[in-house]
């Protein structure tokens, strides 16, 4: 499968401030699920949020926190801390679900 189900495409679109990168927002109460998908290598600056727990589905993603730069790909998932600051580089073909500790991590497209 080299896209989210229809059903999940069919959720609101989060508006994602990355060029290449588009996102569909299952929204709750005190949290929100984001089914992310890059089209093209992005670049993701540092920055810190809320706890985030992400699982990579396809492609992969280089992500930097605490120093140290690891790969994840299909089938693994990593975990950031409340406030620890990360960046990383998201490869073209990249899908992944992530839970934000946020119920405003992301804003869909009005």
């Amino acid at each position: 499968m080299d896209q989210f189900p229809d059903f999940i495409q069919g959720l609101p679109e989060a508006d994602i401030p990355f060029q290449g990168v588009t996102g569909h927002l299952l929204q709750g109460e005190d949290q929100q699920v984001i089914f992310m998908e890059a089209t093209e290598d992005t670049p993701v600056p540092e920055h810190r949020h809320k706890a985030q727990w992400e699982l990579v589905v396809a492609g992969r993603v280089d992500l930097t926190m605490g120093g140290e730069t690891r790969t994840y790909g299909p089938g693994e998932a990593f975990f950031v801390p409340e406030g620890a600051p990360h960046s990383a580089l998201v490869h073209a073909g990249f899908r992944s679900v992530i839970f934000f500790d946020q119920a405003d991590r992301y804003r869909p497209i009005t």
